[in-house]
């Protein structure tokens, strides 16, 4: 079985969701305290989404000082996935394990909304087999404004670095379907060697159709694929126009039910 470390810091709050949805696809999960973390033995880690440290200073400035970068880092060198998501993409670009820097979101609101995007690469153990694919996730972040020097995006776009973009419903990268303002619509990366992977969209709250969608179940899979165990079997709905509804269903059914505990 797949046995993936989940990294915790002070004000993390993902890092349940990632258990769960990890674990839909056949994983074994492990959440690790920041000042603890120890990855031998692990097939990958997940940085997952919060305010680590309050975003005091700035979004995974802090964070990027704890004890956990230096294994990460030391990880991540030896070819280890690993996968930052949110909070954890903005933690992974401040340690310089992927380029460029996360900053306020262009009209300084916070946005919490379903994105489209288009997978670019497939040479990312996050990605196999996706490339071209047009997925919907949801975002929740004040500082996901992905920036960089003219030369460092030059870099990222000739080499293929960009591995998910913010696109409309027809897979065209518009103005329109950018939520933050990030630099050609660039919504995740990759590094060179293409084992670490962060964006800012969730893909651990789109894994069950009463989340009100489950794209997020492809990258999942294709982490447990590429590492060479076992991946969970396909949930009964994943795409298309009886998934939509099935889906559409299962969310106002969800609404409904939070509506009568309130």
């Amino acid at each position: 079985m797949t046995k993936i470390a989940v990294l915790r810091f002070p004000g993390t709050w993902s890092e349940r969701d990632f258990e769960h949805a990890l674990g839909l696809v056949g994983a074994e999960t492990r959440i690790l305290w920041h000042e603890d973390v120890r990855l031998e033995g692990f097939d990958a880690a997940v940085v997952p989404g919060g305010f680590a440290y309050g975003d005091y200073v700035r979004a995974g400035a802090i964070a990027r000082l704890s004890p956990a970068i230096r294994e990460l880092r030391r990880f991540a060198e030896a070819g280890g996935p690993v996968l930052g998501s949110c909070n954890g993409f903005q933690i992974l670009c401040e340690a310089g394990l992927l380029p460029g820097a996360l900053t306020r979101n262009t009209g300084l609101e916070f946005r919490c909304d379903w994105v489209g995007m288009r997978i670019e690469t497939d040479a990312t153990p996050f990605t196999r087999g996706l490339r071209g694919d047009l997925v919907r996730m949801p975002i929740a972040h004040g500082e996901g404004c992905w920036v960089a020097d003219a030369a460092t995006v030059a870099r990222v776009e000739e080499r293929g670095l960009v591995v998910f973009r913010y696109v409309d419903e027809h897979g065209r990268a518009t103005p329109e379907a950018n939520p933050n303002g990030s630099v050609n619509n660039i919504a995740g990366l990759r590094n060179e060697m293409g084992n670490v992977v962060g964006l800012m969209p969730h893909p651990e709250r789109c894994a069950e159709p009463l989340m009100g969608g489950t794209d997020g179940l492809k990258v999942l899979r294709s982490l447990v694929a590429s590492v060479g165990k076992e991946v969970a079997e396909e949930a009964p709905v994943t795409s298309g126009t009886k998934a939509a509804d099935q889906q559409g269903a299962a969310y106002l059914k969800g609404a409904a039910y939070l509506k009568g505990c309130g």
